[in-house]
């Protein structure tokens, strides 16, 4: 008797545990602005999971180049884990080759509109977010690095803060690379909307205290002149940030590194807002 209610009382601990630990789903969200749904992982913690949900900030995770919206959770497993330690939603979308523009050349990729617009309001409504830039940020490795400063300097209603590892932060530096000319047209003829589609040449749209920023790039990157050209502009204009550059190259081992400081960032950022300092 006293075996069988040990077993009923594991059964019961092991069911509580399953139901209470983060969730991944993959949905397909629609965008108006493209007509197409578009793939988008999302790590639910567990509060969010509850029959009474609690509020939480969310997390917007950007793939690089050859990237899509799984390659966050394959990259960092233990993203769930951390979602619910933080109590922090994660929202992982498929950008495609994007560079997370509104492309003008090619009006099936709006990606700036569909990450720093619609995906934030179906995010919104499906989910117990909390509803405010204080609570929202996002982060990116690479090309993703250059779309979170991207949409978050241009979304400043949306997003209160925003990080990049090992971002390509001046596209200009790289005009024959990644296929942004097919998103942007070519380089020589089209300098100057390339010129206005570089995250660096973007900083003059910031005032002090506008994001909380935290940027890194690995000492072996390839873009560690265009980051720290970056952090040099932000320097030059006032603008409080986070810099960091460690041991490392444009790999995954970089950045499943670096995401833990990121994150350890914006849980800071949210609990500083949420006690109003």
């Amino acid at each position: 008797m006293k075996i069988r209610t040990l077993l009923a009382g594991l059964c019961m601990l092991a069911t509580s545990a399953a139901v209470q630990a983060a969730r991944v789903d993959t949905l397909m969200v629609a965008s108006q602005a493209m007509h197409k749904e578009i793939k988008v992982v999302y790590i639910i913690p567990d509060r969010l999971l509850a029959p009474d949900a609690q509020p939480c900030p969310t997390v917007y995770l950007l793939h690089g180049y050859g990237g899509n919206a799984g390659t966050w959770v394959d990259m960092k497993p233990e993203l769930a884990r951390i979602a619910d330690e933080k109590g922090m939603l994660f929202v992982c979308p498929d950008g495609k080759n994007s560079w997370y523009w509104d492309s003008p050349q090619d009006s099936t990729y709006r990606y700036e509109t569909f990450v720093g617009t619609e995906l934030v309001n179906y995010t919104d409504k499906r989910f117990a977010t909390l509803r405010t830039p204080k609570a929202r940020a996002i982060s990116g490795l690479s090309m993703g690095g250059h779309g979170a400063l991207w949409l978050a300097i241009r979304h400043k209603d949306t997003f209160g803060a925003a990080g990049s590892m090992s971002g390509g932060v001046n596209i200009c530096a790289f005009p024959g690379n990644w296929e942004m000319k097919k998103r942007l047209g070519d380089y020589e003829t089209n300098r100057e909307v390339w010129e206005a589609h570089t995250v660096i040449n973007q900083v003059d749209q910031l005032q002090n205290g506008d994001l909380a920023l935290i940027i890194d790039c690995g000492e072996a990157d390839f873009f560690l002149k265009v980051n720290q050209a970056l952090h040099q502009a932000l320097l030059d204009r006032k603008i409080d940030h986070d810099f960091i550059t460690r041991p490392g190259g444009h790999n995954r081992a970089y950045w499943s590194n670096s995401i833990d400081y990121h994150l350890l960032f914006f849980e800071k950022f949210f609990q500083k807002e949420k006690e109003g300092k």
